[in-house]
């Protein structure tokens, strides 16, 4: 399937993926491909009965869209093939109109699907939370996916007398949790080549070259079909983390205070914390340890998390007039709105919409406060 330009496809088999034979690509009508955190797929198939009066329909019995079945997704555009899923089919859904077309959608979600499957009890003594990280994503290796784990700040490490780290969930619910305890992100991002990728365990990353801006109010250089953008900076906001920690190295209690946001680099001039004093709501933490460095990277995890989404922007464009495939996670400039909106974002999550004739994305950007910290973007 193929639109100008563009070029879409398919690899899929039950254990390694196959490129698609041609009566699927025929059938295939539409693709719908989300890229997050948390990543998923759709595919739609427009089907008929078998011949030679079988019962069934011949792409409802074939084992390549059976639930289970492993799917690569490229995009080709002016030459450039981006892999933008690898995943894992979960579900079909059957539907029927009065117009008599027949359609098969699949549904499914990225690889880190197989690490959601099976609960698992493990202790992890003498081990930080990157190392466990580490020895979790090694055991995917046979998948594809390669493992980039940052280690936190503080990199503190419990002996076994005091505290073992106890497992009790699928390993993604696990890599999650111990994310979240950091501030951190888990997710899986497919790579240059179908089934390779790389699990990246680390904090929010803001480095590498931005991509496209997206260009609003500017003639034919204008390349958003629309854009709106939000500002929260009160409920459900930004807050600062305060506390007092019984220190065991200096065996006393130290102060706990959280000022502003340190992802760095930042994406905005005016952090809200800083320019909306007093106006910004004050956390308890809630910290049963005995390490004052511990607690203030527990603190400031919570203050970078509670800032991350800040200002929101929602939006559409058309690919064919965009000029490239806007993909997460990853950074992206936007001219255009006005000094408070324009600068860089953190692009959240892409939802591409591909069919015959037509592929647009939706899309959702993140940063935490108003103003640009740059005169202009890379276009």
């Amino acid at each position: 399937m193929s639109i100008t330009s563009i070029q879409l496809q398919l690899w899929i088999g039950r254990v390694v993926p196959q490129p698609a034979t041609r009566e699927l690509m025929t059938a295939l009508q539409s693709v719908e491909i989300t890229q997050s955190e948390t990543a998923g797929f759709q595919m739609s198939f427009q089907i008929e009965r078998s011949p030679y009066m079988s019962s069934d329909f011949a792409l409802m019995t074939s084992d390549l869209l059976q639930p289970g079945s492993r799917v690569v997704i490229c995009v080709t555009l002016s030459a450039t093939p981006r892999v933008v899923m690898d995943g894992i089919i979960t579900q079909h859904q059957f539907s029927y109109d009065q117009s008599g077309a027949m359609m098969l959608t699949v549904t499914g979600e990225d690889i880190s699907l197989l690490m959601d499957m099976y609960d698992v009890s493990l202790e992890y003594p003498g081990m930080g939370d990157d190392a466990i990280a580490l020895a979790i994503l090694l055991k995917y290796a046979s998948f594809g996916i390669t493992p980039l784990v940052l280690p936190p700040p503080t990199g503190a490490v419990s002996l076994p007398a005091e505290r073992i780290p106890q497992q009790n969930t699928t390993d993604k619910q696990y890599l999650n949790s111990l994310a979240a305890e950091h501030g951190y992100v888990f997710f899986i991002q497919p790579g240059q080549a179908p089934t390779l990728n790389t699990a990246y365990w680390g904090p929010t990353s803001r480095i590498g070259l931005p991509q496209k801006a997206l260009t609003v109010d500017a003639g034919a250089e204008t390349n958003v079909q629309s854009i709106n953008f939000s500002y929260n900076a009160l409920v459900g906001g930004p807050v600062q983390v305060f506390s007092y920690v019984s220190d065991e190295t200096s065996e006393s209690i130290l102060p706990v205070f959280t000022l502003t946001s340190t992802r760095v680099p930042p994406l905005a001039s005016q952090s809200p914390l800083i320019f909306n004093q007093p106006y910004v709501r004050k956390q308890l933490l809630d910290y049963q340890g005995s390490s004052y460095i511990d607690a203030l990277a527990r603190a400031q995890a919570i203050t970078d998390q509670s800032t991350d989404a800040v200002v929101m922007a929602n939006g559409t464009l058309d690919v064919l007039r965009y000029g490239a495939i806007l993909m997460a996670p990853g950074l992206v400039g936007v001219r255009g709105v006005g000094y408070s909106y324009d600068g860089y974002y953190y692009v959240n999550s892409v939802t591409h919409h591909i069919s015959v004739g037509q592929y647009t994305q939706d899309f959702s950007l993140a940063r935490e406060g108003l103003g640009s910290l740059t005169p202009g973007v890379i276009p």
